[in-house]
C-alpha cells in the first residue's frame, strides 16, 4: 500500500503535505508521532473513513477489500458471550455455521481463551476482552490490518502477553498492517518499519527492521540505538 502525494488539513491546521509512505504488502509498519501530527488521519485515509483534499492511496490487488480496524477499546457486545463476539465478524463471509465454529475455537485457542468461550464480557479481566476483540480482528477475513493504540493503558505484563499473542497471530496469517502508538519499545517489537510522523511533508523517521519478531529482545544494542533515535525524533519535532 502507497500513500502517494497526501494532502490534509483540518481548517489552517495542516496535517499532511504532499506526503509519501509505503508500507511493504504482508508487512507491520509502525507508525510513532506526537499527538495532532496525523496517525489517526493517516489510518482513516488508508480505511477510506476520510478523503485526502489531494493525492491518492494505491493498494495492491491482495490489499482490496474489507478492512480490519480495531478501535482502542475492545467494545465487545455485553450480552453476548466471548464466542459470539468473534463468531459475528464472521458472519458475512462464512455462511457454513461449522466452519465458523471451527474458525472462532481456532482463533480464541490461539489467545488463550478456549475455556472462556462461554463467558460474556461483563466475567473478563480487561486484558481478556483486548485479547477477544484481537481475536475478533485475525478472525475477520480482511487483507488490510489498521490499529489505533491497541495496547494503551496496559500494565508491562499485560502488555507484553498481549504482543506475543498478537505476533503469533499475524504470523500465522500475514496481512499489510498499519500499526499506530505512542510506544517506540511496542512499535520496535512489532514493526518490520517504523517511521515517525510529524513533518506535513515526509516521515521525521524510517526505518526498517531486519531482525525476526521472535528473536528481538528490547535489550539489543541495535534495536536500544533505533528506540533512542525515534525518542529523539518526538522529542525534536
Amino acid at each position: 500500500m502507497r500513500f502517494q502525494s497526501i494532502s490534509k488539513a483540518y481548517g489552517a491546521n495542516c496535517i499532511f503535505d504532499g506526503f509519501d509512505l509505503e508500507i511493504e504488502t504482508r508487512s507491520i509498519l509502525s507508525v510513532v508521532g506526537p499527538s495532532g501530527e496525523g496517525k489517526t488521519t493517516l489510518l482513516q485515509i488508508a480505511a477510506g473513513l476520510v478523503k485526502p483534499d489531494g493525492g491518492s492511496v494505491i493498494k495492491e490487488a491482495e490489499e482490496e477489500g474489507s478492512i480490519s480496524y480495531p478501535f482502542q477499546e475492545p467494545r465487545l457486545l455485553p450480552h453476548s458471550t466471548v464466542f459470539t463476539n468473534v463468531e459475528l465478524a464472521l458472519r458475512s463471509f462464512v455462511s457454513s455455521r461449522a466452519e465458523r465454529v471451527s474458525i472462532v475455537l481456532h482463533y480464541l485457542e490461539m489467545v488463550g481463551l478456549s475455556d472462556s468461550a462461554c463467558l460474556y464480557p461483563a466475567q473478563l479481566s480487561g486484558g481478556m476482552r483486548q485479547r477477544v476483540a484481537i481475536a475478533r480482528s485475525f478472525a475477520h477475513p480482511a487483507k488490510l490490518m489498521l490499529l489505533d493504540e491497541p495496547f494503551q493503558s496496559l500494565d508491562i505484563k499485560l502488555k507484553v502477553n498481549l504482543l506475543k499473542a498478537f505476533i503469533g497471530l499475524w504470523e500465522e496469517s500475514p496481512r499489510t498492517t498499519l500499526f499506530v502508538t505512542h510506544d517506540p519499545k511496542e512499535a520496535i517489537l512489532l514493526g518490520d518499519a517504523v517511521c515517525c510522523l510529524g513533518d506535513p511533508k515526509k516521515p521525521l523517521l524510517y526505518q526498517k527492521i531486519d531482525i525476526p519478531r521472535k528473536a528481538r529482545n528490547i535489550g539489543d544494542q541495535t534495536l536500544l540505538a533505533l528506540e533512542a533515535s525515534l525518542v529523539q525524533a518526538l522529542v525534536s519535532s
